[in-house]
């Protein structure tokens, strides 16, 4: 092969690989627009639902540990896991969230644990409401069929006209849901015949 053809060959193997570079750099910035479009409209569906009147169900706000200490008890807060300065913090903006959104929450029920109720307060002043079907069954897991089953017939029964916002624990939305929820992370439900549909998950 001469060297003129050597050289042309190498020049034409150079602006296939430029070519090729430049295709991408122009459908790179494409290419996550149907991911995005599809976050905005699961958004926009979550929103949508909460307006109309649905249901979403909190996993209260941080409170660093698992479970609760052997000397638990319901009454004393000092016994029990408790919201850290970034759960107050969340707390909050989570209702800072929904007044943003203008969600119209007419009823708040919680969990009887003081973080539950302390997540309740802190984003729903004056609100909050004990719900003990909502309470953990974390150490009691007998209680879990009946505690699910009444809080499905609880959702099913809810007609608004407002938003019904319930703050639980992470055990109870997973058998609810089938979602490990986050610490702050609302997931809005809705039932369908008997079993509870997912509408979309709200996030800090």
């Amino acid at each position: 092969m001469t060297r003129s053809h050597q050289w042309s060959n190498g020049l034409m193997m150079r602006l296939l690989i430029g070519a090729l570079f430049a295709v991408v750099s122009l459908l790179t910035p494409i290419l996550p627009q149907p991911l995005a479009q599809t976050q905005a409209q699961a958004q926009e569906a979550v929103w949508s639902e909460l307006q109309k009147g649905g249901v979403v169900v909190f996993r209260h706000a941080l409170a660093p540990g698992t479970g609760d200490p052997a000397s638990f008890t319901l009454d004393d807060c000092s016994t029990q896991r408790t919201l850290n300065e970034t759960g107050r913090s969340d707390a909050k903006r989570i209702g800072d969230l929904f007044r943003k959104k203008n969600i119209r929450v007419q009823k708040v029920l919680t969990s009887q644990w003081c973080r539950c109720r302390e997540t309740a307060e802190l984003a729903f002043p004056g609100k909050p409401e004990d719900a003990p079907i909502f309470n953990s069954f974390f150490q009691d897991r007998e209680s879990e069929p009946q505690q699910t089953r009444a809080a499905k017939r609880l959702i099913g029964d809810w007609s608004g006209p407002g938003t019904l916002v319930i703050i639980t624990h992470q055990v109870n939305i997973t058998a609810l849901t089938g979602i490990f929820p986050s610490s702050g992370e609302g997931i809005v439900v809705r039932l369908e015949g008997d079993a509870i549909k997912v509408v979309g998950r709200v996030r800090l």
